[in-house]
């Protein structure tokens, strides 16, 4: 048998002071890596049944009902292992569950966002021009305008009619739907546009969805957007004026679907940031009476701004933490500042194909697990929470100690651009907060791509934070 051989003085100082991040499939086990791969069958229909953040409010409600939690009002009486939800203005979302510890002792928060890039209608979209029959859209959050030519389009959203009516409105998922397309012009065509920049290659006001062609049966003048809402008034009792009261987005007519021989992956419409709410959710379910209570919010608008009564900035995540505060007689200002909160959003993955954009021993990879990011903004840190040393250090500890894998990033190098997200505006209630999830693929494209490993790791960090 051959004797172990002693370690040299070098590789013992290296094992004890450098630091290497580690591939996923090193450390996990066979067992694990299936556990992974199963977590992500559910997490795919939860994708491809919200593609909006108003059908991901009810994708959440439906499994926070079916795992014991209930509808919660502000004022309303709450107790100990207590699972609660409030639904705000079906656009965002609380859960929470009531700890064992004194609030004061402060909460374990995650905050996500649950909205992703998209064309948006016009309040007057439909019209004709030269026989054909088109929406008029304004695109929602940061894409890359060519991106969303010449792809299959869905039409999801609500329509309050002029009785006050609202219903639900959806075409394009279902196989035997039509699907709708915004078109480009062909090659042969094209080399006035394809002398431009890929940003003015395709304008804002020309993401013109189409949407039919074929003219009234009696002829009249615009007999294709004539034709076009008699079929939409015959199906949904709606008129044209009832396009001023409704939210109605296109978003890729695509499902969740396995990438690679292996099945490693995932590619899918909306990873950013349903690939953090999803954890959120199913790490705050497996919760019976927490140590400290813990609470999910999955917020609209962060992709422009959190915004609005839905958004980050809203007062109500806010007012919730001091209604709870108040029913069980603790200062709202002290639990806050005891509070903690994993501002749960992803990063950009290194692309070995645009290599240039990172700087790569700041950069996060696929299969690499969760990464934490200490600061996002731009340039000079600009529109950064920054989290501090020490909420690092108590992050790197948790995570250490769950059997986390995990990794750290910036997004993209210095002075390359940049980013930001909701993590400031909890910050600013003087709640330590840092960003962490899920690294991701071709961000903001109508198709991204996540690892599996990557999903289940974050899945695990809120789990054990959670519990924490």
């Amino acid at each position: 048998m051959e004797e172990k051989k002693e370690k040299s003085k070098a590789e013992q100082l290296a094992a004890k002071l450098l630091f290497k991040s580690k591939n996923a499939y090193e450390t996990m086990s066979a067992d694990e890596i299936k556990a992974a791969y199963d977590y992500c069958e559910d997490y795919k229909k939860f994708l491809d049944g919200g593609k909006t953040e108003r059908e991901c409010v009810k994708e959440a409600v439906k499994l926070l009902g079916a795992n014991g939690f209930k509808p919660y009002a502000l004022g309303d009486a709450v107790e100990v292992g207590g699972k609660y939800y409030y639904d705000n203005h079906a656009k965002s979302l609380v859960a929470f569950v009531i700890g064992t510890e004194s609030l004061e002792n402060g909460i374990n928060l995650s905050a996500a966002h649950i909205d992703s890039p998209r064309t948006d209608l016009k309040q007057h979209p439909i019209y004709e021009a030269d026989g054909m029959c088109f929406f008029k859209t304004h695109y929602y959050g940061g894409i890359k305008k060519y991106q969303w030519t010449t792809i299959p389009l869905a039409l999801h959203g609500v329509i309050t009619k002029a009785d006050g009516e609202t219903i639900d409105f959806c075409v394009g998922e279902d196989d035997g739907d039509p699907i709708f397309y915004i078109d480009d012009l062909l090659p042969h065509l094209a080399q006035d546009q394809m002398r431009k920049s890929l940003a003015d290659g395709i304008t804002g006001e020309q993401l013109n969805v189409l949407i039919g062609s074929r003219p009234f049966e009696e002829k009249t003048s615009e007999a294709v957007k004539l034709n076009i809402l008699s079929i939409l008034n015959e199906k949904y009792g709606i008129t044209e004026a009832d396009f001023m009261s409704a939210e109605i987005c296109a978003v890729p007519a695509v499902k969740a679907r396995d990438v690679g021989f292996d099945r490693s992956m995932i590619s899918s419409y909306g990873h950013d940031d349903r690939v953090c709410a999803y954890p959120s959710l199913t790490a705050l379910m497996t919760l019976d009476k927490p140590a400290h209570t813990a609470m999910a919010v999955l917020a609209d608008k962060e992709e422009i701004g959190s915004e609005g009564n839905s958004g980050m900035q809203c007062e109500v995540f806010f007012d919730i933490i001091a209604a709870l505060s108040n029913y069980f007689g603790v200062n709202d200002a002290k639990v806050r500042l005891n509070s903690k909160c994993l501002s749960a959003d992803v990063n950009a993955a290194f692309d070995p194909n645009f290599p240039e954009v990172n700087e790569r021993r700041n950069a996060c990879f696929l299969n690499y697990g969760v990464v934490v990011t200490k600061f996002t903004g731009s340039r000079g840190k600009g529109g950064s929470n920054d989290a501090s040393a020490e909420f690092m250090g108590y992050v790197r500890n948790l995570l250490d100690a769950a059997g986390v894998v995990w990794q750290t990033s910036e997004l993209g190098k210095v002075d390359q651009g940049g980013g930001g997200t909701v993590a400031k505006y909890i910050s600013q209630r003087n709640i330590d907060t840092v960003d962490i999830g899920v690294p991701v693929i071709s961000m903001h494209a109508p198709y991204e791509v996540v690892a599996k490993t990557d999903v289940y790791q974050t899945h695990k960090a809120l789990e054990a934070f959670f519990k924490a």
